[in-house]
């Protein structure tokens, strides 16, 4: 498969300017071969996390709004799966962290909602609700999982995936930063210790946080195989296409090589 990742940056609260440039980078993923498009996470409003203001509650949309519908017409022009995270709202003060995959028929064909809801430096608590399943679906003949950002912390979820199937466990990032910790490595990790393709895509900016720091986003999208190696990764500050051939037989040789799943 030719998995892409779109690193970008996003302007907060601007989703007209952001949403044009997500579907640009779409366009040069898809020019490339992509057959599966990432997008990071808050691609669409920025990291408006960072701050307290209730007014941040409108940026939430429905799964059939506008990022999602414009997404939708990509799928459908280029024919290929695409993978979008929104500020999504599915009532009346009712919000998620949802990331969907959209079939080159433009439909939603899975959903997952992020488990892990941080309230530290971002305060994702006070804007959504979190999740409660790890779900695993099919694209093409590969077995496809979603986790978002602050789940990779936490071993147990990539192992859900990998427990229910998954052979590529994609990870959108919207407010991540790379320096001053083991990004490398922990991707490096998950990847191996599943047995599993482990692709993070993250932003890369600044955002302006609560406590009146400032917040990097690092960048650094990479694409790690069931080895642990990383065979492609994008740099801190750049707005990047990042291109990779994943072969699922490799995921394949390296379960009959290390047998943590069946132990």
């Amino acid at each position: 498969m030719k998995l892409a990742l779109a690193q970008m940056e996003s302007e907060l609260g601007q989703i007209e300017v952001n949403v044009e440039k997500g579907c640009d980078l779409i366009d040069q993923a898809c020019a490339g071969g992509a057959e599966l498009v990432v997008l990071p996470e808050f691609w669409s409003t920025g990291y408006f996390p960072a701050l307290v203001d209730y007014d941040f509650y409108d940026l939430a949309a429905p799964a059939d709004g506008h990022a999602m519908s414009r997404v939708a017409e990509k799928a459908r022009e280029h024919g290929v799966h695409i993978v979008s995270t929104i500020y999504e709202e599915t009532g009346p003060g009712v919000y998620y962290n949802s990331s969907m995959i959209v079939d080159p028929q433009g439909e939603v064909v899975h959903k997952y909602r992020k488990v892990q809801v941080p309230a530290r430096r971002g305060l994702e608590k006070l804007y959504y609700r979190g999740g409660s399943k790890f779900p695993v679906t099919r694209i093409g003949e590969w077995r496809v999982g979603i986790i978002l950002c602050y789940d990779t912390l936490f071993p147990e979820a990539a192992r859900c995936l990998a427990l229910g199937g998954a052979e590529l466990i994609l990870v959108p990032f919207g407010a991540s930063t790379t320096e001053g910790m083991i990004w490398d490595q922990l991707m490096m990790t998950r990847a191996f210790e599943n047995g599993a393709y482990v692709a993070p895509c993250n932003s890369i900016g600044q955002v302006q946080m609560a406590d009146g720091d400032v917040f990097k986003l690092g960048g650094k999208s990479l694409v790690v195989d069931p080895t642990g190696r990383i065979i492609e990764q994008a740099g801190v500050e750049e707005e990047v296409v990042v291109h990779a051939e994943i072969d699922r037989g490799a995921v394949y040789d390296v379960r009959r090589q290390y047998f943590m799943l069946r132990d």
